[in-house]
């Protein structure tokens, strides 16, 4: 399998530096395969309070240093406002309707891969690349997603949304490497950024207080936390600071007549503005078989015949867990797990999977 469409020629590929050590490799590799190589480095957020939380100004200086190792040209670009308007407002409206959002698979649909293709090929780019662990295998004029080699680094869940166009255009030189070897190269090269630390989390979060930066931009309202059975046992800041499964943050424990386990987020109320919490790990309320999403992405086509067999991933980084799709249409999915599945978190995407092949994915309803 091919970590990229095969290409019998030398290209130009236009690759999106982060800063990070992913990508300064991924433009080493592809400058020893021959193509005609540049950077470029997305701004995709501003710091209005010099706080520095994002590090953009230290990472575009990292992305310009290791272009100048390798002798390639590099730019820098602007996407505040399309990462405004196309991804920041809809993260805001669904942490205002209580649901859990995942902005990187909107992040990689609407600017690394759709407002970065679009001025690479301003630029005279062929192609573009990034540093992401997964592999594309061109197939019959058709463009499949896989998991990356390394499936403890895999990313395809964070790139389900891409389409047949952005597919082809791409290249992921890290496809078929583990982190580690990675590492090795970026070492062996001298890269400035070899012994980096990965980023983690959202960039426009940082390393900040979570609860703080979402206060500033939706207003906290306040309220009990339950018991399933309706007895008030604290008092929470925001539904919208909290998630299924959740354990930490909930600032409650040695309450009298409940022993000491620990309490986990089991159902949010909305409607009512209470946070339901129990101390059962895999509490009935946090269990469930059958769940229903939006409308399914397909990357290539969607299935002919339903019900439709598959694997699935509810969260990032789980285990491929069985499933059937039962139904799928305009309106939505409907699809039943073999094994009840933990805090299935509205708003999260679901991604579907057979074996190494990433099939597309929706958002859990």
């Amino acid at each position: 399998m091919n970590s990229a469409p095969p290409s019998t020629r030398a290209e130009k590929i236009i690759i999106g530096l982060s800063g990070g050590v992913d990508s300064s490799v991924a433009a080493k590799l592809l400058l020893d395969q021959g193509h005609d190589v540049e950077g470029l480095f997305m701004k995709n957020w501003e710091e209005d309070d010099h706080s520095g939380y994002c590090s953009a100004e230290e990472d575009m200086a990292d992305a310009r240093a290791v272009a100048e190792q390798l002798g390639i040209r590099f730019h820098t670009v602007n996407f505040a406002h399309e990462y405004w308007e196309q991804v920041f407002s809809h993260f805001l409206q669904e942490y205002r309707v209580g649901r859990t959002p995942n902005p990187d698979v909107l992040c990689n649909r609407e600017i690394k891969f759709r407002a970065f293709l679009d001025h690479a090929v301003e630029l005279g780019a062929e192609a573009i690349a990034t540093g992401h662990y997964a592999r594309i295998q061109a197939s019959a004029g058709r463009y499949h997603l896989l998991k990356g080699g390394d499936h403890n680094k895999d990313q395809s869940y964070f790139l389900h949304l891409l389409n047949q166009k952005q597919l082809s255009s791409t290249r992921f030189p890290l496809g078929e490497l583990e982190k580690n070897e990675v590492r090795k190269i970026a070492e062996q090269a001298g890269l400035s950024n070899a012994k980096k630390r990965d980023s983690t989390g959202i960039c426009f979060i940082g390393e900040r207080d979570f609860h703080q930066f979402l206060s500033q931009y939706l207003p906290a309202q306040p309220g009990p936390i339950q018991t399933p059975e309706g007895e008030t046992i604290g008092q929470h800041q925001g539904l919208m600071y909290h998630t299924l499964g959740q354990r930490k943050g909930l600032g409650i424990g040695g309450l009298p007549h409940f022993s000491e386990a620990p309490w986990y987020v089991i159902k949010k109320d909305i409607e009512n503005n209470i946070l339901i919490a129990g101390q059962q790990k895999d509490h009935p309320l946090l269990m469930c078989q059958q769940i229903e999403c939006e409308p399914i992405h397909w990357i290539t086509a969607p299935p002919t015949v339903l019900p439709f067999h598959c694997q699935a991933q509810h969260r990032y980084r789980q285990a491929d867990q069985t499933c059937t799709i039962t139904r799928s249409d305009a309106s939505g999915a409907t699809i039943t797990f073999l094994k009840p599945q933990r805090a299935v978190a509205p708003g999260q995407s679901i991604v579907f999977y057979q074996e190494e092949q990433c099939l597309g994915g929706g958002v859990i309803k």
